[in-house]
């Protein structure tokens, strides 16, 4: 079954969001930005919604304390390299969802209370659907100057890392299981998912070729 409006998450404002904030700190900290895990660590705190529970959606996953115990090993193996992708992953909580559409538990395992601005912006409502369109937008311009949309094309094997978000919130997004979104926010997703699909394809046709 679909999730109920507020416990609802949308992919496109995740993944360009966390573009959005991991472009410029890489360029910030002269680190070379690997796109598509940026792009799939901004929706690894929705990975709640697998286990099938809505209870559980914005649980521990979506916590900004369980977030940085995770990246202690990586800061210390990677130290300024890996602010870009901590960066990506604590949007999603720290700014998505804490402004829009739901309560979450940000400072789990501290404490259980739930934190969020959803009385103020609805995730169906115009602003957020109009908010999303923007990032989006942005985003995609972004990534056309910079040279980073074409990275999409080429096979390289981290591009495989795009299987993660079509398998779990792009495709599901047309069969309305386990995400529901707006008809206006449809045209992003399927560019999202034709672009990732085609990534995907271009290195698993790389392999064959080699093979």
């Amino acid at each position: 079954m679909a999730f109920k409006e507020e416990s609802a998450s949308f992919a496109v404002g995740h993944m360009a969001l966390a573009y959005l904030l991991g472009k410029p700190s890489a360029k910030l900290l002269k680190v070379n930005l690997n796109v598509p895990l940026i792009l799939v660590l901004s929706i690894v705190p929705d990975a709640d919604i697998l286990f099938g529970v809505s209870e559980l959606h914005r649980g521990p996953t979506h916590s900004l304390i369980f977030a940085l115990i995770i990246f202690i090993p990586f800061f210390a193996l990677y130290r300024r390299k890996a602010v870009p992708y901590f960066l990506a992953l604590i949007s999603h909580s720290l700014i998505s969802d804490f402004l829009i559409g739901g309560q979450l538990m940000l400072f789990w395992p501290l404490t259980s209370r739930l934190f969020g601005l959803h009385d103020y912006i609805g995730i169906w409502s115009p602003v957020n659907i109009t908010f999303e369109w923007a990032l989006f937008a942005v985003s995609t311009i972004i990534m056309f100057k910079t040279g980073d949309l074409y990275l999409f094309f080429r096979n390289k094997k981290s591009n495989l890392l795009l299987a993660i978000p079509i398998g779990t919130v792009l495709l599901p997004t047309f069969v309305s299981y386990p995400l529901q979104v707006p008809l206006l926010l449809m045209p992003p997703h399927l560019f999202y998912l034709v672009l990732f699909s085609i990534s995907v394809l271009t290195v698993i046709a790389g392999f064959i070729k080699k093979g």
